[in-house]
């Protein structure tokens, strides 16, 4: 049976989906908000939207891949680790105090522009083989390890963090960035339900709504990605990160006041 809010549901679903394929994220940060406002609680919320981010993420990667612009080994040495750490997330979430939590996520959001702009800079100046050489496996490992604790803690995809980082310590294309993000995200959202579903925190017709709607826009967003000046799309990123951060750093003071 269709719940009444099902409508509500599918809407904020096709709007993570766009912005899953266009920014490489899941989608978590537009429906988290969306099943706390509807009386979720909050850790229902993250569950149930991991859930969801599983089909969304899974249908834009499988566009990328059918366009010949997903490599699968990139995406399962940042994904790997995060069958570890979004279990860790997923238990941490359960005890830690949530302002406390969302205020450090905001922090890192904040933290990541830098590190987009301070990757650009290199490049613009030509400087990039200055920089301190980090081994890329350990790289992509401990990108995509973060990004997993993240999903476990938040119901995010941990492409916020993923993207960012790719940039910086892989020295990759912002549009290869969110790609293998993407990518990444399919495996570390299962990770991270199956670690909420373990404590009965799932609402599986919920989700998978969310996930139907995303599964639309995905579809869309995946196939403009290529098409948009790489300006157009690190500006919107830079944008994202912003209000996102403002959005935990407003979280974080409301759940410490009540």
């Amino acid at each position: 049976m269709i719940p009444e809010n099902g409508l509500i549901l599918a809407v904020g679903g096709l709007i993570s989906g766009l912005l899953a394929g266009l920014l490489g994220i899941g989608g978590g940060v537009v429906l988290v908000p969306i099943l706390v406002s509807l009386n979720y609680e909050p850790v229902q919320a993250t569950a149930t939207s991991s859930l969801a981010i599983i089909l969304t993420s899974l249908s834009g990667t499988l566009q990328n891949w059918h366009m010949g612009y997903l490599n699968v080994n990139r995406v399962l040495l940042l994904a790997f680790p995060s069958l570890i750490t979004a279990q860790i997330g997923a238990y941490w979430g359960d005890i830690l105090p949530q302002y406390l939590l969302l205020a450090a996520f905001g922090l890192l959001l904040l933290v990541n522009i830098f590190l987009v702009m301070l990757r650009k800079r290199l490049i613009k100046q030509k400087r990039d083989s200055n920089r301190p050489k980090i081994n890329s496996l350990i790289a992509r490992l401990g990108t995509g390890g973060t990004a997993g604790l993240l999903a476990g803690l938040f119901g995010v995809g941990g492409g916020v963090i993923m993207v960012p980082l790719q940039m910086l310590l892989l020295a990759e294309p912002i549009k290869v960035a969110i790609q293998t993000s993407l990518g990444a995200i399919v495996i570390i959202s299962i990770s991270a339900c199956l670690g909420h579903a373990y404590r009965g925190n799932v609402f599986f017709l919920p989700g998978i709504l969310l996930g139907l709607g995303g599964i639309i826009g995905a579809q869309i967003s995946t196939r403009y990605l290529p098409k948009l000046p790489d300006k157009v799309v690190d500006l919107s990123f830079r944008t994202m990160l912003i209000i996102l951060a403002i959005y935990f750093f407003f979280k974080a003071w409301i759940n410490y006041q009540g």
